[in-house]
């Protein structure tokens, strides 16, 4: 194994720990906070982690078992199964966060009719489209013997062996790159920049009222009314800062992962065997960043994230200090005594 194939797997195993911790923490939070779970996005929420961490724990590692040992990493039973979980849960995952924009999008274009066009039932309905979305294109893959070790992603993946096959796989590959990554980027665009308009348009009520109101007092502080700007500013950069967060990570990691597999059924443009790999790293990398951009971010989820160490915390003082008292009574009886 030489130095790119090292990189790889340490940012392969990198990936899975900060995965596996970070949406361990997510579903701790749902867990514990009741408050979270009431609102319809935590099914969306929940359905993004439960899925990142199958692919944590299923797909990653026989990923990197294959870029260390250059081969299948299991036999054709298992890595059939876990091409088509690689696939399910890709295709999930971009549609749950096509989901949520479309949850902001109610929320904020809606605010008064959220509630009653945003309801719970509505999510689960939400979400049972996602998960059959999502099985359509691997049941198919799976019927047409298209899944597979992938030598140049070095994971189980679709893929192809047969030459008189690749015109009809082309088709296959391109209309399920269109209906999940294509359509779910389309829907992340369209909601986002429509949440983007409509909170510069409250940005402009707010800075209007906030200059008029610094006219008025004329006796205000220089500082107070540098704070009052400096603020007015932030809250025109938040949104932007949000949303191209948002739409961002899901290019950079998706987008090249894609590319490379419609650039590979050309096969006058060669790709070499460490791009392949970097390019599914990144797609896995989306499941270690979602707990951030979804959720571990937001002040519901750091206020239960402190609920969580505190009660862990003072469970621990409490038992030390139970030690201590059985250790101090233990240590008076034989005086008494």
């Amino acid at each position: 194994m030489n130095s790119w194939d090292a990189g790889l797997a340490g940012l392969l195993v990198g990936t899975m720990g900060v995965s596996l911790l970070s949406n361990a923490l997510v579903l701790l939070c749902l867990l514990h906070s009741a408050d979270i779970r009431r609102q319809a996005p935590a099914l969306f929420t929940l359905n993004l982690t439960c899925g990142n961490l199958l692919c944590t724990v299923l797909n990653m590692p026989l990923t990197l078992a294959g870029v260390v040992a250059q081969r299948q990493p299991a036999g054709d039973r298992l890595c059939r199964l876990a091409a088509f979980l690689d696939t399910f849960l890709a295709t999930n995952s971009m549609l749950s966060m096509a989901a949520l924009s479309i949850d902001r999008w109610v929320a904020v274009v809606f605010p008064l009719s959220y509630r009653a066009k945003m309801r719970l039932r509505d999510a689960a309905l939400m979400v049972a489209y996602t998960w059959l979305h999502a099985l359509a294109f691997p049941a198919a893959a799976l019927a047409l013997s298209w899944l597979g070790f992938h030598q140049l992603y070095a994971s189980c993946t679709l893929c192809s062996r047969r030459p008189d096959e690749r015109l009809r796989f082309a088709v296959f590959t391109g209309a399920f790159h269109a209906l999940s990554f294509l359509l779910s980027f389309v829907v992340l665009c369209c909601t986002y920049l429509k949440v983007l308009k409509v909170a510069r348009f409250h940005c402009k009520r707010i800075d209007v009222i906030t200059m008029q109101t610094l006219v008025l007092l004329v006796d205000i502080h220089p500082s107070v009314r540098e704070r009052c700007l400096e603020e007015q500013k932030r809250r025109r950069q938040r949104a932007t800062k949000k949303i191209s967060t948002f739409i961002g990570t899901f290019l950079v990691c998706f987008a090249p992962y894609v590319i490379t597999r419609l650039v590979e059924l050309s096969s006058s443009v060669p790709i070499g065997s460490h791009w392949g790999v970097l390019s599914k790293c990144l797609a896995y990398s989306k499941a270690a960043s979602d707990p951030f951009v979804y959720s571990l971010l937001r002040h519901q989820y750091r206020k239960s994230c402190k609920e969580i160490l505190n009660r862990i915390l003072h469970r621990r003082s409490l038992h030390s200090s139970g030690l201590a008292g059985d250790s101090h009574s233990q240590n008076i009886l034989p005086v008494s005594e």
